[in-house]
């Protein structure tokens, strides 16, 4: 062969190597998001469920990518938004809360599912066990029945005058807040104490639930751990209780830097870091029926003195003592 012609033939299979070489190269794999809840109000979540990704090995945009779908407060979307992440064959769904998880599962036996949830997967039939959830399904929680007694006994050590408590529940995510209910009314008997559950929807069933609060003469009112009222309505529901000068007990630690008065809760975002963790892993080739649930471990006591003082509350040195964060 002469010498230009093996020239001409060796730089055109040189040129073809790229296109070679990309064509054997994986496609990205992609996640599919499943929340009911709004991007905004899911910001630092979705850092922390990042941040789990990246400590194995898997950055947005770079060598993963994710499909999000945002109900918005409409669980009654969730449905049909999963079936279309199904359709898309997305390689692991990432979902929160309850009813997110329980859309999901309803739609694929096959797809991974990794779930973020204030609630037992086991009552709500997500997974056989903790330890071995079987299935195509895994994830953490950030709720505990002990978090629920502690809550309000510290509520109680608070205002230990107090008798009646208002207790707001979203209607429209009944899978999320039955067991909390049902801890919360086990743990007020045992502290002798009335609930009074206000159901919250909306911001305006936020004004409404107030009012008949202090209409009834509630003593403190007590904000369970639920992603709308959380994400959605956490400004309306702090101001609203200034307004009403109404001491509240916050499930979610985030209401307290808004200005609420005090919360114990465990780490969604410690959480939501392990759900990236876990998804990581299943992109590796973990199987979700060998990865236990998570479960909270470290629970933490956030004080906020300015808001205390404005509703005029002496803290009592104890709860001083026991607080992980006092915001001056």
């Amino acid at each position: 062969m002469k010498r230009r012609k093996f020239i001409t033939l060796l730089g055109g299979a040189a040129a073809t190597w790229p296109l070679a070489a990309r064509a054997q190269q994986p496609a990205m794999p992609v996640i599919g998001v499943l929340s009911g809840f709004s991007p905004a109000g899911s910001a630092d979540l979705l850092a922390a469920f990042r941040q789990g990704l990246s400590d194995n090995g898997y950055v947005e945009h770079q060598n993963v990518g994710i499909e999000y779908r945002w109900a918005e407060g409409r669980y009654d979307r969730l449905p049909s938004m999963a079936a279309d992440l199904v359709r898309r064959q997305v390689a692991v769904i990432w979902t929160s809360p309850t009813a997110a998880a329980l859309a999901a599962k309803a739609a694929t036996s096959t797809l991974p599912i990794v779930f973020l949830i204030a609630g037992d997967p086991v009552q709500f039939g997500l997974v056989a066990s903790l330890n071995r959830p079987g299935g195509n399904v895994t994830g953490a929680t950030f709720y505990a029945a002990l978090l629920v007694s502690r809550q309000l006994e510290l509520l109680h050590q608070l205002l230990p005058k107090a008798v009646t408590i208002g207790v707001f529940v979203n209607p429209n995510a009944p899978a999320n807040t039955e067991s909390q209910i049902r801890d919360l009314q086990s743990a007020a008997t045992a502290l002798g104490l009335r609930l009074r559950l206000v159901n919250v929807g909306s911001e305006r069933d936020a004004d409404a639930a107030f009012a008949t609060l202090v209409a009834e003469h509630a003593d403190a009112l007590f904000v369970i751990s639920d992603g709308f009222l959380n994400n959605q309505l956490r400004e309306p529901i702090v101001a609203l209780a200034a307004r009403h000068r109404l001491p509240t007990m916050y499930a979610n630690r985030e209401f307290v830097p808004a200005g609420g008065l005090i919360c114990s809760t465990s780490s969604v975002f410690d959480a939501a870091r392990q759900v990236g963790a876990y998804t990581g892993r299943i992109l590796k080739g973990a199987k979700p029926a060998d990865l236990p649930v998570t479960q909270p471990t470290k629970f933490e006591l956030v004080i906020n003195l300015k808001t205390a003082k404005a509703l005029g509350l002496e803290i009592p040195d104890k709860l001083l003592a026991l607080a992980d964060e006092v915001i001056e």
